[in-house]
């Protein structure tokens, strides 16, 4: 498991992508990335077993008559 990001690391970065952050942004936005991170290591946990990818579904428009 990762360290979670530190606000000098969220600022580092931001100025590093050419996002200059305000002093006051720094926490919030590591706070942010650290609960993006957390649930993006929780998605990669879940076991979809034999669960085809979305592709491979297709959506067509049903009858919308309610008459049986």
């Amino acid at each position: 498991m990762t360290s979670e990001l530190t606000p000098q690391e969220a600022a580092r970065g931001a100025l590093r992508a050419g996002l200059p952050l305000g002093d006051g942004r720094h926490e919030e936005v590591a706070m942010t990335a650290n609960h993006i991170h957390s649930v993006i290591s929780t998605l990669r946990e879940l076991d979809f077993g034999e669960t085809p990818p979305a592709s491979s579904y297709r959506a067509v428009q049903g009858n919308a008559d309610a008459t049986v």
